[in-house]
C-alpha cells in the first residue's frame, strides 16, 4: 500500500511523538488530515448526518490521536516506538482515537533513548554553571558517534565567558574534530540561528542535566512549557526535570525529541571500534592501516594512531572499560569460565579468579540442623 492511496481507503500516515503506557499518541501528516477532514465533510452532508453539528469542531479530525496498536503486530513482535512512521486505521475523531496497523521502514534507530527515524543528535551543554567538563564531554560525543547520527555540539550560557574564554573552548573543541554553536537561551543568542540546524529534521537533544535543555525546548517551541530545574549548588550538577521521551513540533517543521537526563552514558560498543568515534583518530587510520588488524592503538608495534592527541587519554580510559565489558559478556556467554567480577571501593570494577565452590563454599546453617538431626536418628536407632 503506498502513501497516495492510504487517505483513500480510511487510512492515514502519522508520527509517534510519545508513548504512554499501552497507548501510542500519533501526530498525523497536515496533509492526510486535511483529506480525511474534507472525505468526513462529503461524507456527512452527503448522507444527511451532520446538519446541526456541521460547525461542531469536536466532529472535525484532529492532528493527534491516542492510539493502540493492533493485535497483529504484538504477535509478531513489532515493537512501536517514538519517532515511528506508523498506518493508522479508523480513526475516531469525535474521541480522538485510532489503531495502529503497520509500522513503516525505518531510516534510523536508537535504543536508548528509544526513538526511531532520527537525523541528528543535539548535544547540548553549558560553559559554565556546571563548568564544562571535558571528560564528561568526551563522553557524550563518543555515545553520539556510536549512534551513526550527525552530530550537532551547542555550548549554552555563552554570556557568562568571556569571548577570549569562548575563542579557547572553540580552538579546542575544533582540535577534537567538531564546530561548536554557542547559544545563550537567557539572552536569545543565536538561537534563531540553531532552529534553522532543526528545521524539518527529526533531532534527538541530549546532555547531561542543568545544562538547559528543557529552557532551550521552551525557547524553540514557546508552547511546549516544559519544568525547568535548578542547577544543585553542592554537586554542581543539574537535577532531573524530563521523566519520558517524547517529540515537540517545531513551529517552522521537524520534530524535536527530549529525553531524560543522565550524567554518565553508557558504552557498549566492541573494543575494536572505540577509536573510529574519535574524529581527529580517524584521519590517520584511513591514510594508512596499522600492522595488526586487531591494534587496539595503546603500545603496539606498528600503530598509525599516535598518542598526540588531547583525547588519547581518554581514548585509553574508555577502552579499559570497553574490554570490561566485553569481557563481562563472555563471561555470561560461558558459564564455565574461571573469571568473575568483583566491585570494590567506589564502584570500581575487576575481574578475580573464582574459588571452587564446593572447597570453599560455606556450609548453609540449615544444612548443619539437618546433619545434626540426623546423626541424632541414628545414634537413637543405635
Amino acid at each position: 500500500m503506498t502513501v497516495d492511496t492510504i487517505s483513500t481507503t480510511g487510512q492515514l500516515i502519522g508520527t509517534v511523538v510519545a508513548v504512554q503506557a499501552n497507548f501510542y499518541r500519533v501526530q498525523l501528516d497536515a496533509e492526510e488530515a486535511e483529506e480525511a477532514e474534507e472525505a468526513e465533510e462529503a461524507g456527512g452532508q452527503g448522507a444527511g448526518g451532520r446538519g446541526e453539528q456541521e460547525n461542531d469542531s469536536s466532529q472535525l479530525p484532529t492532528p493527534i490521536l491516542l492510539c493502540t496498536r493492533r493485535t497483529r503486530l504484538k504477535k509478531i513482535g513489532q515493537q512501536v516506538m517514538v519517532g515511528d512512521r506508523v498506518v493508522v486505521e479508523e480513526p475516531d475523531w469525535s474521541g480522538g482515537r485510532g489503531a495502529i496497523s503497520d509500522v513503516l521502514p525505518r531510516s534510523s534507530q536508537l535504543d536508548r533513548p528509544a526513538i526511531a527515524n532520527v537525523d541528528q543528535i543535539l548535544l547540548v551543554f553549558a560553559v559554565a554553571d556546571p563548568p564544562l567538563e571535558p571528560y564528561q564531554l568526551s563522553r557524550f560525543l563518543l555515545k553520539a558517534e556510536s549512534t551513526d547520527v550527525d552530530v550537532l555540539l551547542c555550548l549554552n550560557k555563552c554570556d557568562l565567558v568571556s569571548p577570549q574564554e569562548q575563542q579557547e573552548i572553540s580552538d579546542r573543541l575544533l582540535a577534537w574534530g567538531y564546530q561548536p554553536l554557542f547559544i545563550s537561551v537567557q539572552n536569545g543568542i543565536n538561537i534563531d540561528k540553531l532552529a534553522n540546524h532543526l528545521s524539518n529534521k527529526i533531532t534527538v537533544i541530549a546532555g547531561p542535566s542543568g545544562v538547559g535543555k528543557s529552557s532551550l525546548i521552551n525557547a524553540l517551541i514557546p508552547t511546549v512549557n516544559l519544568r525547568v530545574g535548578e542547577v544543585s549548588g553542592k554537586l554542581a550538577r543539574g537535577r532531573h526535570t524530563t521523566r519520558h521521551v517524547e517529540l515537540f513540533e517545531m513551529p517552522d517543521g521537524g520534530l524535536l525529541a527530549d529525553t531524560p537526563g543522565f550524567n554518565q552514558p553508557d558504552l557498549d560498543c566492541p573494543p575494536e571500534e572505540l577509536i573510529y568515534y574519535f574524529p581527529e583518530a580517524r584521519k590517520p587510520l584511513v591514510e594508512a592501516n596499522c600492522r595488526f588488524s586487531d591494534c587496539l592503538h595503546r603500545d603496539e608495534p606498528d600503530c598509525v594512531v599516535r598518542g598526540d592527541w588531547e583525547r588519547y587519554v581518554h581514548y585509553l580510559e574508555f577502552l579499559d572499560e570497553a574490554i570490561a565489558r566485553q569481557t563481562h559478556l563472555n563471561q555470561q556467554a560461558d558459564p564455565e569460565s574461571t573469571l568473575k567480577m568483583k566491585t570494590k571501593g567506589k564502584g570500581k570494577q575487576q575481574y578475580e579468579p573464582k574459588l571452587e565452590s564446593k572447597k570453599y563454599r560455606r556450609v548453609s546453617r540449615k544444612t548443619q540442623l539437618q546433619e545434626l538431626e540426623h546423626l541424632y536418628q541414628e545414634s537413637e536407632e543405635q
